[in-house]
């Protein structure tokens, strides 16, 4: 089985992955089921499973995949040629490896050099120091805005000569649509910083960028009993902190809770901290982002002595209107690292609704969805065989095949992003937060650690892991493993599955990989990115 080059007749080119080739060469596993009868010849020998087949069987035939579903194939990553399959053509819920999707897509179409940015407009003029009318914080959808951005632009306003601005302040999120959370994603995760609304104009409160969300602070009091002290980072008054936590006895378990009330920037701290403990961090999503942001900016506005008389409003800026400021954030290319590093959700989303805009005119979801669907097909993933219903995994109406993802891990090694591309995958058992990533206590110490580069996917019931990989030959292998509606997690099975790849030799027998399942490694299935949080990754 080959992996074909681009052909002129295709504006993209088409990758011809001939499935039937690799069962009729005897190369995919027994497991993964043999070519089905013509009518009229003879039923065709067995084939001989190669030993790769029989322990990556062994691995699958684990007890935690009874009454679930499993999905692996791994392939060549230079011929394409199929080296295993077990029900590689079976649809299944992928979490984040959605993000394999969008990230590509989003290289491509929006460009490794396309950068967001957000502009402050005015449509009257300036005069002795005042603006005479509104002010328009317009955003363009950067996820990467943070409260010195905002305070960058401020300085701009001031040194334009601003002094007092007699309007209002008005907040343009109108770049996207309204529409703020995705399809099916699950209401209980709404006050947690995976699940923030998405929004043209927002804020991210940390250098991981978690755009739409704030961190709440917090501190024990001076005395056991004292209320827990709190601080909003950045400090903003659009969330209403609502504090009942407890200054506990030194030692006590620390159970304060930190969640927003539905609907609303009502924020509740509930629980007990420990007298003596360090400041501790919550993170918590706001509702309608685009204000939280305009508040910010005000702020920062009148620490630069720039003062606005009216009040903060959402509306659309005018088409006259004039640019006073402008910030630009880093290219979509490096945005790649922390978004796929720390498997940022709300990253992945903007890019959709951005892809939908500027490709289409269109910054919404379903648009924004079709791009990444064209690319795809571009690049031969035959996508009548799968649905993308969002562009970060947190959808429960997604569904690709293993078979689909290493199509597109095979397609990208041609695009002139790649390197940056694969160099944002997080790397097995590397313990820098912004190397290994979502993959950082995974596999440590064995022969994947530094050497398989990987997106995770965590919902759930749900694990997936798809990348790259070099045996111990240098055969360099592309593998997708998804599994699904499990009660007890296979993970340890797909590190086995990833230290078997790596391990693997053709020149002698290669031993027995066993999954892990101390007590650590299981532990390490928690940490999958971003704030520590167990989360969708």
């Amino acid at each position: 089985m080959k992996f074909l080059p681009r052909v002129a007749a295709s504006p993209r080119g088409v990758v011809a992955v001939a499935a039937a080739v690799a069962a009729t060469a005897g190369l995919l596993s027994q497991s993964g089921g043999a070519l089905g009868q013509t009518a009229g010849t003879a039923a065709p020998a067995a084939v001989q499973a190669t030993p790769l087949q029989q322990q990556l069987d062994a691995l699958l035939a684990d007890s935690r995949f009874q009454g679930s579903q499993v999905g692996l194939v791994v392939r060549d990553a230079t011929t394409g040629e199929t080296l295993y399959d077990r029900n590689g053509a079976t649809r299944l819920l992928p979490a984040s490896n959605t993000k394999l999707f969008s990230s590509a897509a989003a290289m491509e179409t929006l460009g490794a050099g396309y950068k967001f940015h957000t502009d402050v407009l005015a449509t009257a003029p300036v005069r002795d120091g005042k603006l005479r009318g509104d002010i328009y914080l317009k955003g363009y959808g950067d996820p990467t805005a943070l409260e010195s951005d905002y305070v960058d632009l401020a300085k701009q306003v001031a040194k334009s000569g601003v002094k007092r601005i007699s309007g209002d302040l008005v907040a343009d999120d109108t770049y996207f649509d309204k529409v703020r959370l995705g399809d099916s994603w699950a209401w209980d995760d709404e006050p947690f910083y995976y699940s923030a609304q998405i929004s043209a104009l927002t804020l991210a409160p940390d250098t991981d960028y978690d755009s739409g969300t704030a961190i709440v602070e917090s501190l024990p009091g001076g005395t056991v009993g004292a209320p827990v002290k709190l601080a909003l980072v950045p400090a903003n008054g659009v969330l209403k902190l609502v504090n009942t936590a407890t200054t506990g006895a030194a030692g006590s378990a620390n159970t304060l809770n930190v969640e927003r009330d539905h609907g609303t920037n009502i924020v509740r701290v509930t629980g007990s901290v420990p007298a003596g403990a360090t400041v501790g961090q919550d993170w918590v999503t706001v509702w309608e982002p685009a204000l939280y942001a305009a508040d910010v900016f005000k702020r920062a506005l009148a620490a630069e002595g720039v003062r606005v008389d009216g009040r903060i409003r959402p509306a659309a800026a005018p088409a006259a209107a004039q640019q006073l400021a402008r910030d630009e954030s880093m290219t979509v290319g490096e945005l790649m690292n922390p978004f796929m590093k720390l498997s940022n959700n709300m990253h992945a989303e903007t890019l959709v609704k951005a892809m939908g805009a500027v490709v289409k005119a269109n910054g919404n979801w379903p648009t924004g969805l079709g791009v990444v669907t064209e690319y795809a097909k571009s690049v031969g993933v035959p996508t009548s065989t799968i649905r993308l219903s969002d562009g970060s995994g947190l959808s429960r109406k997604v569904n690709v095949t293993a078979q689909s993802v290493t199509d597109l891990l095979l397609a990208t090694q041609q695009e002139p992003w790649f390197q940056q591309w694969y160099d944002a995958l997080p790397i097995a058992g590397n313990p820098n937060r912004f190397v290994g990533g979502t993959l950082r206590s995974r596999m440590a110490n064995t022969p994947a650690a530094n050497n398989l580069r990987g997106k995770t996917g965590s919902l759930t019931g749900v694990t997936a892991l798809s990348g790259y990989v070099s045996t111990k030959d240098g055969r360099k292998l592309v593998f997708s493993m998804i599994s699904n509606n499990y009660l007890v997690t296979p993970r340890p099975v797909e590190d086995a599955v990833g230290v078997t790849l790596a391990s693997w030799t053709d020149q002698a027998p290669v031993a027995t990989i066993k999954p892990d399942t101390s007590r650590s490694a299981l532990a390490a299935e928690d940490t999958c990115g971003g704030n520590e949080w167990v989360k969708p990754c």
